[in-house]
């Protein structure tokens, strides 16, 4: 399975819409994960022409895509037999171990394989303690600079879950 992977847009704020070359890195992939700072519901109607779409709500996120179906704090998705958390921010530092706790995890929830997450404008791809923690950066405001950014493509099996990094 192949997820598109991004967050941080900031649309309008940062360019008025979605880089083009968005639509060519994501053509054939079965799902799309945006990690928020969405800012209008139109990005989400964008991405949704390419595959399904689910976001997580960012620290901006205010009016229409708070109530928009796509969006919520937290996504739990169990792909291809990996546990999938869709968050905003990450705790720092990162909480691999506390994650296993009560007061982050519901009662019977499993522990992630994989955490996409944003709200930093930086691409961040760490394995800890046999969790992938990944950050697609922003296509358009890498770094708290304007200008192309970055997306990810995230691959995952039975067996694996891998990540890239693309450049706009």
């Amino acid at each position: 399975m192949l997820i598109g992977i991004l967050s941080d847009t900031h649309i309008p704020e940062a360019v008025p819409e979605l880089p083009p070359r968005i639509a060519q890195v994501f053509h054939g992939v079965d799902l799309i994960l945006h990690a928020g700072d969405i800012y209008v519901s139109s990005v989400l109607d964008d991405l949704e022409t390419m595959a399904p779409v689910l976001a997580a709500r960012g620290d901006d996120d205010v009016g229409e895509v708070l109530t928009d179906r796509r969006v919520q704090w937290k996504h739990v998705l169990k792909l291809q037999g990996k546990t999938i958390w869709l968050i905003h921010y990450l705790p720092y530092p990162y909480p691999v171990m506390s994650w296993r706790s009560p007061g982050v995890i519901s009662k019977g929830q499993e522990p992630p394989d994989v955490v996409v997450f944003g709200h930093d404008h930086c691409t961040i791809v760490e394995n800890l303690g046999g969790v992938l923690l990944v950050n697609p950066g922003s296509p358009t405001f890498l770094n708290y600079r304007h200008g192309a950014g970055t997306v990810g493509l995230l691959s995952i099996n039975s067996a694996e879950a891998n990540v890239r990094i693309v450049d706009l």
